[in-house]
């Protein structure tokens, strides 16, 4: 079952796993980047880097599935893209949490806020990234 087929504001654990695992699968990817391009010292490094950016990617998903099924049903608003937009910026306050910065804090905040919200907005509306225009 995917992210999309679970009701809004509904099982909050399945979606926050769902969420968890796509985290923890982008950070996985873009550490092997990472250390294809910028080569470690050593083996240990390597893993260490890997497993620091797979943890962070994966607690911020899981931060965004959990904020924005919560907020859904707080709300009591399940479909409201404003949901995604509070996931989203619970994610990037993770993010500056981390790093120990407030301006990157705000940053993420307002810009994965509202990536989540025109995401939403768009799988609302039918929006399409690729393929022939509909007439």
């Amino acid at each position: 079952m995917g992210y999309w087929d679970i009701p809004e504001g509904t099982n909050c654990v399945e979606k926050t796993w769902v969420t968890t695992k796509l985290g923890a699968a982008i950070g996985l990817v873009g550490s092997a980047y990472h250390i294809v391009g910028f080569p470690p010292d050593s083996a240990l490094d390597a893993l260490k880097r890997a497993s620091n950016a797979t943890v962070t990617m994966a607690t911020m998903g899981a931060i965004f599935g959990m904020a924005t099924c919560l907020s859904a049903q707080a709300r009591d608003a399940p479909d409201d893209p404003v949901n995604y937009f509070i996931g989203g910026c619970a994610s990037g306050i993770f993010v500056g949490a981390r790093t120990h910065s407030f301006s990157t804090g705000t940053t993420a905040c307002l810009g994965l806020g509202t990536i989540a919200w025109l995401t939403k907005i768009g799988k609302q509306e039918g929006w399409r990234l690729s393929g022939p225009p509909e007439l």
